[in-house]
């Protein structure tokens, strides 16, 4: 696999955990444990977004960085690359 799809697929993965971990806190808003998770895997996702976004572009379009052309459109679409 090449580093951008398990980059991206890194992304996912803690995007669902953040998700289930969000879901979980709902309804037990004072767990240490589960609060920590959260900022960890926020964390990781974090760099791994940053990483991504350097090395191959934007995955929103709030993170076009450009005040000179809207480069969110200049290449394929993240679920378009291969």
């Amino acid at each position: 696999m090449n580093e951008q799809k398990t980059l991206l697929g890194k992304i996912k993965k803690y995007d669902f955990t953040l998700k289930e971990l969000d879901l979980y806190l709902d309804t037990h808003p004072n767990c240490r444990r589960a609060l920590a998770m959260f900022r960890k895997y926020r964390d990781l996702r974090s760099r791994a977004v940053d990483e991504y976004t350097r090395k191959f572009g934007p995955l929103t379009p709030e993170q076009v960085m450009s005040d000179e052309h809207w480069t969110w459109v200049d290449d394929p679409w993240p679920w378009e690359r291969r």
